[in-house]
């Protein structure tokens, strides 16, 4: 029997699946054919695998080889089988010894020389090998450190198929070649921002923390130089730190994307693409290998999106299922492909093209129409899953920014943390752990509804059609975050009434 076996693992997005590579030689005439849907870089990887072969001193048999990638039914992209090809390969004529490398799953790809080139998705595709209950992985050298970060995983960095071959028994020499670096390191973040630095919008700030206790999206409107993306930018360092899966699924579309990763960084992520980056760009894609966009990488963090009157109508309105079900889906030919997409979302925008509308001071030269059509690119769907429209002013004198008036990031943090624990303990027992992802059903007929007393200012405003029952379900999530951080059981009359000024700028 000249069949050898060895596993690699598929990518479908960030969910992975355990993959045999099995491989069979017969007389026939001397090729190399991979079986088991295979796209157009993974076909090529017969080219690949022979000269690397070929250049590390281990000859292929000269004779037909056939790889099988099973399950054949599901879909595999990219080249990070290479490394298992050649295994398989070599081991139907017992170069390396079969036993050894049916026990290992090997991902990476061959350069030409023989050398483990780094590949995207490392991380995901050792959590899934883990899963599966196969925790002996080799991985490129460059690669090894982001495999280490999966627990329970005995992982071997390899430079070289050369050096592979002979930890599964080959007694081939080994060369003394330098191993081909990955990505650049990623760029150390900004000096550390603190929410001390905004001076002069104590409203705002509040309203930020309100956002940050119950995971509430936000529009900020107001002029330039108000200070929308500074508060922006802050929002992450009033977030609870991830936990251990939070961050190795952060991580892990990192990785996905191309990244480099080194370690768990337990700072929620924040992503801030351009008003003009693409529909595929916010929500990721790809012909072949789907890569996620900017709606996932900011997934358990934020995604801030400024000037977002000036993005693309389409664009925008493509967050409106993953806003809704804090996930998103792409379809291509013959394989979708699921990311998380649990955010916060941060819209930023001006008043109006010139951005001195309703600014004291300001001379505003744009007419009544040009402001009405500037705000309505925002769609009403859209405007409809924003639980909090903040307008920040310019600070209007020097007295406004006097010293102890601002809030540090750790006090900040300390009030999120101890509002979502009361959050954590009064909806313990259910699927939910902060107000934002409580259905409105639950919120207004469940145990813990505020009474009819509570509730008749948002009622009004209901009746008035001054908001719409999934703003209303809204308006009763942020009056729970309120009550959270003011320490009280269940939201009155004054929660309800801050919650419906923080959604639609009105008086209940």
């Amino acid at each position: 029997m000249t069949v050898a076996r060895t596993w690699a693992v598929a990518l479908t997005g960030l969910t992975g699946e355990l993959v045999e590579v099995e491989a069979d030689v017969t007389s026939h005439q001397p090729e190399i054919r991979i079986i088991g849907l295979a796209d157009r870089a993974l076909g090529e990887a017969a080219r690949r695998v022979t000269s690397a072969c070929e250049n590390s001193g281990l000859m292929l048999p000269y004779r037909r080889l056939t790889v099988n990638l099973s399950p054949a039914g599901l879909p595999k992209h990219g080249t990070a089988f290479d490394l298992a090809i050649a295994v398989t390969a070599l081991a139907t004529d017992d170069r390396l010894r079969r036993s050894s490398a049916a026990e290992v799953v090997h991902l990476g790809e061959l350069g030409l020389d023989g050398r483990l080139r780094p590949v995207p998705g490392i991380l995901p595709a050792v959590r899934a090998a883990v899963a599966a209950g196969r925790t002996r992985v080799v991985v490129p050298w460059a690669n090894r450190e982001e495999a280490e970060l999966v627990a329970g995983a005995e992982v071997r960095g390899a430079i070289s198929l050369a050096q592979v071959a002979a930890w599964h028994g080959s007694e081939v020499e080994v060369p003394d070649v330098p191993p081909i670096p990955g990505p650049p390191a990623p760029e150390a973040d900004e000096d550390d921002v603190d929410l001390a630095d905004v001076v002069g919008q104590r409203d705002a700030v509040e309203a930020l923390v309100v956002a940050a206790a119950g995971g509430h999206h936000v529009l900020m409107s107001g002029p330039p130089g108000a200070g929308k993306t500074m508060l922006a930018r802050r929002l992450p360092g009033i977030l609870p730190p991830l936990d251990d899966e939070a961050a190795l699924e952060a991580a892990s579309l990192r990785s996905l994307a191309g990244e480099r990763v080194v370690r768990l960084d337990r700072r929620p992520p924040f992503e801030a693409p351009h008003h003009s980056a693409s529909t595929a760009a916010l929500v990721g894609g790809g012909s072949r290998t789907v890569r996620p966009g900017a709606i996932a990488r900011a997934s358990r963090g934020v995604l801030f999106i400024d000037e977002a009157t000036e993005a693309s109508s389409s664009t925008l309105d493509a967050l409106r299922q993953p806003l809704e079900q804090g996930r998103i889906d792409i379809h291509r030919a013959g394989f979708s492909a699921r990311f998380p997409a649990r955010f916060q979302l941060v819209l930023a925008m001006n008043p109006c093209p010139c951005g001195e509308y309703g600014v004291r001071g300001g001379s505003c030269t744009c007419s009544p129409h040009i402001i009405r059509r500037y705000a309505q690119r925002l769609s009403g769907p859209l405007l409809d899953r924003i639980d909090i429209d903040l307008r920040v002013e310019r600070i209007a004198s020097i007295a406004q920014t006097r010293a102890g008036d601002a809030m540090s990031s750790e006090e900040g943090r300390q009030r999120v943390l101890a509002a979502r624990d009361r959050a954590r303990e009064r909806l313990s027992g259910t699927p939910w752990r902060i107000n934002a992802e409580v259905p409105g059903t639950w919120l207004r007929r469940g145990p813990r509804a505020p009474d009819a007393a509570a509730l008749r200012g948002l009622d009004a405003a209901l009746q008035r059609g001054l908001i719409t029952l999934r703003g209303y379900d809204r308006v009763l999530r942020v009056a729970w975050t309120v009550a959270d951080l003011a320490g009280r059981d269940r939201p009155d009359a004054a929660d309800v009434g801050r919650a419906l000024f923080l959604k639609k700028g009105v008086v209940a």
